[in-house]
């Protein structure tokens, strides 16, 4: 399979580097008639991650993230990226709105560009395409804040099966618990496998997860991976897909999740597609002992999912395989991700895990 890495494609931009700190904030205050509720040393965008300094990769993205200080009911971000001296909508046209977290912390993905941007807006702004240079506040722009890209990334990153993925280092919600994750837990090793661990740290267990760096949509996923059947009840091995930008809900997720959920007697592997409580987008199925191949085929408003098991000699039989043609998203900003963490039960009758946990994926392809 071809390495999708040699295709990428540049914009050519002037190469220098500004004597300036990696998160500079440029926070332009409110003129003209259009008026805050709050005043505008109240109103703050910052910045906690950037993506790197790059000419322009548009195959590839990373995860900006910041917080917003004094905004309104109402109120989101919007983002650009610079590249050969204009600004760029970011992620995609047709999804430009980053939610406001009740925290106020805000996250998203963005190509990677020279410089970054993001401004905050309410409901009556419309954001241009492609910007010459920054708008000023007024008409529905409360506050922008700007930031070079640093020299280098702060994400983590491995090279899996010929492709980057990133590495995740902050703490999520997945599994109904706030479960953190260590970048530390994952490796490739010297044959190319790619090692997911659960790890007990400082007597709190630490998670795994990666995702593709780029968006690959509509084709063929396989992956190739070591006996998960020893798993303990509250271990989640997870396979899915995920567009921080969607605006179809569920963010386009679809799901092979291996795990019993914390109840020994339940089946231990599902097929999903979101939103998992409509029982048309949920098969459970029992996945046995060995190396498996799980297969996702996502076409225009199909998803089949398929998990078989194989042999010594390379053959592979058909464990299980389902069909959805009922809320199937299409592609945008989505990344497939490798997911590994513990799953809690809400009501804390079931038990958790005692163990270390690691699961071994030997192979990763996509066919378009």
């Amino acid at each position: 399979m071809p390495n999708l890495h040699q295709t990428k494609a540049r914009i050519s931009a002037p190469v220098y580097f500004a004597a300036i700190p990696v998160f500079s904030l440029l926070l332009l205050t409110l003129t003209g008639c259009h008026k805050l509720t709050n005043s505008a040393s109240e109103l703050k965008i910052s910045f906690t991650q950037v993506p790197q300094w790059d000419l322009g990769d548009l195959n590839q993205a990373d995860v900006i993230e910041g917080k917003v200080s004094g905004a309104q009911p109402g109120q989101h971000i919007v983002l650009y990226s610079k590249t050969g001296g204009l600004w760029w909508l970011q992620p995609r046209l047709s999804a430009p709105i980053t939610p406001i977290l009740p925290d106020g912390i805000w996250r998203n993905e963005v190509h990677v560009a020279t410089d970054y941007a993001a401004l905050l807006v309410d409901s009556t702004y419309h954001p241009g395409a492609v910007l010459a240079e920054l708008p000023k506040p007024g008409h529905g722009l409360d506050a922008v804040a700007a930031s070079r890209g640093p020299e280098r990334s702060s994400s983590f990153f491995v090279n899996f099966s010929g492709f980057q993925w990133r590495v995740r280092k902050v703490a999520s919600d997945r599994g109904g618990t706030r479960n953190p994750y260590d970048p530390n837990n994952v490796y490739v090793d010297p044959a190319g496998a790619l090692h997911l661990q659960i790890i007990n740290r400082d007597n709190q267990w630490t998670c795994s997860e990666v995702n593709l760096t780029r968006s690959l949509g509509y084709g063929t996923y396989s992956f190739t991976v070591e006996d998960t059947s020893h798993f303990e009840p509250s271990v989640v091995f997870g396979i899915f897909t995920w567009d921080y930008s969607s605006n179809q809900g569920n963010h386009g997720e679809f799901d092979i999740n291996i795990s019993r959920w914390a109840d020994p007697e339940n089946k231990n592997a599902e097929f999903v597609v979101q939103p998992a409580f409509v029982a048309l987008n949920m098969v459970r199925f029992v996945v046995p002992a060995g190396k498996l191949k799980h297969t996702i085929m996502w076409k225009v408003g199909r998803v089949t999912m398929i998990t078989s098991r194989v042999s010594a000699s390379g053959a592979s039989f058909v464990v299980s395989k389902h069909d959805f043609t009922s809320e199937v998203p299409t592609p945008g900003s989505e990344s497939i991700r490798m997911t590994f963490y513990v799953y809690a039960d809400p009501n804390h009758k079931l038990p958790g895990i005692h163990d270390r946990a690691e699961v071994v994926v030997d192979g990763f392809e996509f066919m378009p």
